[in-house]
């Protein structure tokens, strides 16, 4: 019985210590998390799309905006669930985003369980492009590839979806578009690593327009 004994607070033992060291891992890490400045927690919910449409120069000056008080719902990329992010974070009420800073550019789509979203992407109708550059400036991201009177392509991979590209098109010939629907075969580009080569060694064989 003694030997029972000893066996069962040896291991009660072994037990407490595995726990307190869990415990004192899981302080260290939360003392560590509240180290880090709120800013730059802020920072690494926001999509980092750069977009400006929150009203701000990009997303680190809108995560200082925050952090001083600035609303949290402003960033259109990001959607609910970064506002549902930020509110947790800043123990803040969940809000609707503003619609003076534009819409969320996730879509709806159908699914076995209802309606999920969907992500927004550019597609460019490339027979309708003149090549004048304007969407390539417009990209806060450079996810759009081509140079000047030369056909323009989107890095499917690099689109975050924030439409900026559209509005300068003088040819109207930029679309946003379900990332469901651009796997459709009327919108599937070329292999990202083809569409990178487009952008050094196959500009000569693409479609270029008279000066």
């Amino acid at each position: 019985m003694l030997g029972v004994g000893l066996l069962f607070f040896a291991g009660l033992c072994w037990c407490v210590y595995r726990l307190s060291l869990s415990l004192s891992a899981s302080s260290a890490q939360q003392r560590a998390i509240a180290n880090i400045p709120l800013k730059q927690r802020i920072n690494s919910i926001l999509p980092q799309t750069q977009c400006g449409q929150c009203g701000y120069e990009g997303c680190q000056p809108y995560a200082q905006a925050m952090a001083q008080g600035a609303a949290i719902n402003q960033c259109p990329p990001g959607g609910d669930k970064t506002i549902k992010a930020l509110a947790e974070l800043l123990a803040r009420p969940v809000i609707s985003l503003n619609p003076l800073h534009g819409v969320i550019v996730e879509s709806v789509q159908a699914s076995a369980t209802g309606l999920v979203p969907t992500r927004q992407l550019a597609v460019i109708r490339e027979e309708e492009c003149i090549g004048c550059t304007k969407c390539i400036k417009a990209c806060p991201v450079d996810a759009i590839l081509g140079a000047a009177k030369f056909m323009h392509s989107v890095i499917e991979s690099e689109c975050t979806g924030c439409d900026l590209c559209v509005e300068p098109c003088p040819v109207d010939c930029i679309e946003m578009i379900s990332q469901a629907d651009y796997m459709q075969p009327q919108h599937l580009t070329q292999p990202i690593a083809q569409q990178m080569s487009f952008a050094t060694t196959n500009i000569a064989q693409t479609k270029s327009f008279p000066a």
